[in-house]
């Protein structure tokens, strides 16, 4: 459970302080973080520095509500609103701009955690034998070699060559009608009809040469 993050730090100018810890990651952390790091309230109005502790202090604060925000070149850390009410009770919870309406209340003084580290380059991809099976030259080479190796084996086998030779494959030539009849059955034509053979002409005109 998260304690009663009402703190009650009133004085009777109507100033206040918004106080804090920010803790670095244990692993990678250089020496000078704390001189790299910055407190921003509201994108800018009023900047703090960090002690060597990691503590911070902004002082002379109106009542009102804040965005503390961290900067810092190498980490990344969540930003927290702060509300300080007239009566100088101080009440913290994240920022969540996804979701504005849902609170989450977190303890008071701010207790700041790296949530991750910041990554400017991107690491550069390193060759895989993978890349080279699997790239379009390679395989167009190597899928015929596998088929030249694999065809006349299964060709070989009795049960596949029967199941070849029962397949009926459509016949072409007698089958096919010619294409004036598709020509004339396409423009409604009907069946065209057949042409007279040259030898029942010929042999008609000698007769009448003979009878002559």
């Amino acid at each position: 459970q998260i304690p009663d993050t009402d703190v009650d730090e009133g004085t009777s100018t109507g100033w206040y302080e918004i106080t804090g810890k920010v803790y670095s990651p244990e692993i990678g952390t250089t020496d000078n973080w704390q001189d790299e790091t910055q407190i921003i309230i509201n994108g800018g109005e009023m900047k703090g520095f960090l002690k060597n502790d990691g503590t911070f202090v902004i002082s002379k604060v109106p009542s009102g509500s804040y965005v503390v925000e961290i900067l810092n070149p190498n980490y990344m850390y969540e930003a927290v609103r702060v509300e300080i009410n007239n009566k100088g009770k101080f009440r913290a919870r994240k920022v969540n701009h996804v979701q504005p309406s849902q609170v989450l209340q977190v303890p008071y003084p701010l207790k700041l955690k790296a949530l991750t580290t910041f990554r400017y380059f991107q690491q550069r991809e390193q060759w895989k034998i993978t890349d080279f099976l699997f790239s379009p030259m390679v395989l167009m080479m190597i899928l015929p070699l596998i088929l030249l190796v694999l065809l006349p084996r299964i060709m070989s086998d009795p049960e596949t060559k029967k199941e070849m030779e029962n397949l009926q494959l459509p016949k072409l030539g007698g089958d096919m009608p010619e294409m004036s009849e598709m020509i004339s059955k396409f423009f409604g034509g009907g069946t065209p009809q057949p042409k007279p053979s040259s030898s029942s002409g010929g042999g008609s005109g000698k007769t009448n040469k003979k009878r002559n």
